[in-house]
């Protein structure tokens, strides 16, 4: 079986889905590779580590007579017209978001894997390319964030007087808040978190940030597969108090809430942003799907009442190299997942591939993008 891996063309984005050491890996179970030209520069993998590895470089329309094509972000209209009937397309691919791409795909009469599907389950857990990636966002985030406040991050005491330590609030402990939390807290700040999910609350503290608690008598905002999800209007109320209060003493506010299938809900509004400190930061990790600040533009710094609001969308793509490494890791254990005693197969009955595989040869099988057409 021939695996196709396609040079990234979207706009600012650095990484690449398949890495040499995962050619090796995968070479020697019968697979053999075709990569783009150049698929892995932006993130140091060059072409003769792909040649050592075993895979054949190739232009670009040679890629798409592969049976399987891997590749980071949502394929182009082009791309998807250059797919044969009987290839499986493996990216990043927000069906909902992306509906007009999912009418190309049916079509070209394509069958395709959105790693965003992907089920949030223990046996999953080394596919999981949307967690590999958020952790890559919470780090970066903290950094940049840092790198945006005129300030010290920790406590600091001179001959010249003492510096208090920056505050930072993060919201969400997901993935991406959880990795924000403890590089915020090895920069030495004080930290504080809050999420709409009470069993969170010990995993923030174990890593020596404050729990920031709003009064709940169910179980709302608390998804299935550890997921948050959609609250009601009074918990928002509450919790819009409990964070204006917080917000507004804080020196960053990084946001990481997002909810599977929907845009993001907003938690920052216009007016709790001009009750912040002139020189604070919002990082709004959301920003793809809407963002958590009512005021945050998807990949634009804005600047609000003296508070810059950073809408930066691929964290991940700024750390390439790691983030390819995760990424690729993460496709190779799909793959090995798929593979079989008679190779690659797509059993519709496993749980994984049937979450993944949103279209088949055409014919849509997610519900919700079902609904969505």
């Amino acid at each position: 079986m021939k695996i196709g891996v396609l040079k990234e063309n979207k706009a600012g984005e650095q990484r690449v889905a398949i890495i040499p050491s995962t050619v090796s890996a995968l070479t020697k179970k019968g697979y053999s590779f075709f990569v783009q030209k150049n698929a892995g520069h932006a993130s140091n993998y060059l072409d003769n580590l792909y040649v050592e590895a075993g895979a054949t470089i190739v232009e670009k329309n040679e890629v798409f007579k592969c049976d399987i094509i891997a590749k980071v972000s949502s394929p182009t209209k082009e791309e998807i017209e250059l797919l044969n009937n009987n290839c499986l397309l493996i990216s990043l691919f927000q069906t909902i978001k992306n509906i007009e791409l999912v009418k190309e795909l049916q079509n070209a009469k394509c069958s395709a894997f959105s790693l965003n599907l992907l089920p949030r389950t223990t046996l999953a857990q080394k596919m999981d390319i949307l967690s590999s990636q958020a952790n890559i966002a919470g780090y970066k985030s903290v950094l940049i964030g840092a790198n945006h406040i005129g300030k010290y991050m920790p406590l600091l005491m001179t001959a010249a007087g003492t510096i208090s330590p920056s505050r930072v609030l993060v919201i969400g402990a997901g993935v991406a808040g959880l990795q924000a939390i403890a590089t915020a807290k090895r920069l030495g700040a004080q930290v504080q978190a809050f999420d709409v999910r009470p069993e969170v609350k010990e995993q923030v503290e174990s890593l020596g940030a404050k729990f920031v608690e709003v009064e709940n008598d169910s179980d709302d905002g608390v998804g299935s597969g550890g997921y948050a999800k959609e609250t009601s209007d009074a918990y928002k109320l509450r919790q819009q108090e409990a964070m204006k209060e917080r917000i507004s003493k804080s020196d960053l506010v990084i946001t990481t809430a997002l909810i599977p299938n929907r845009p993001a809900p907003v938690l920052i509004l216009k007016e709790m942003v001009e009750a912040m400190k002139p020189g604070s930061v919002i990082m709004d990790l959301a920003s793809e799907n809407g963002g958590n600040c009512e005021l945050t533009k998807a990949d634009e710094i804005v600047y609000h009442n003296n508070v810059l609001i950073d809408g930066n969308t691929n964290f991940p793509s700024t750390m390439a190299t790691d983030a390819s490494q995760l990424f690729s890791k993460n496709i190779q254990a799909i793959i090995e997942h798929c593979h079989g005693e008679d190779g690659f197969k797509l059993n519709k009955e496993d749980q994984i591939i049937d979450g993944m595989l949103f279209i088949e040869n055409g014919e849509i099988r997610h519900q919700p993008t079902k609904e969505a057409l």
